[in-house]
């Protein structure tokens, strides 16, 4: 691996364990507490199963970036897929969650540390950022967790 690519696992490594430490610790009336409103009334659980679909989708469309592919699609809805991913995830409960995402995680990351660093100079759709970098996708999944994570802890606060 290159300096960039550690960077990267080492930088994705982190996310996950502050984010296994602080969901691992709530209690189940913590887990049922409303975080957000709009666009979707989210409970703490329900940023959980974001994040599990979230890392299991962006996962694929990186491996298409990698591959060439233009990544997602240019007219995706991000709004509609975490309604429908909340839909498909209703009846996990909380701690399957946080396996499932320690799993998804760590397929994130084994599929990273085998990239090459002219890999991550590759550019595609982003659901949300657009057209930028595989690298820049890698970041955006530790930065989208570490967002969520810290409206969590104020709420919680």
């Amino acid at each position: 691996m290159g300096k960039r690519v550690d960077d990267l696992v080492a930088r994705l490594t982190k996310g996950a364990g502050k984010t296994a430490q602080i969901l691992g610790s709530l209690s189940d009336d913590q887990w049922q507490r409303v975080l957000y409103t709009e666009p979707l009334v989210w409970t703490a659980r329900d940023v959980a199963a974001h994040f599990l679909s979230a890392e299991e989708a962006l996962l694929r469309v990186m491996q298409d970036v990698a591959s060439g592919g233009p990544g997602a699609p240019e007219d995706f809805n991000y709004d509609d897929f975490n309604s429908d991913e909340q839909t498909r995830l209703t009846g996990l409960p909380p701690r399957r969650l946080l396996t499932d995402l320690v799993k998804a995680r760590a397929a994130t990351i084994a599929w990273v540390s085998n990239l090459g660093e002219s890999d991550l100079d590759r550019h595609g759709h982003h659901p949300a950022l657009g057209d930028i970098t595989l690298e820049s996708f890698i970041n955006a999944i530790y930065g989208h967790q570490l967002m969520h994570m810290r409206d969590l802890q104020r709420l919680l606060a």
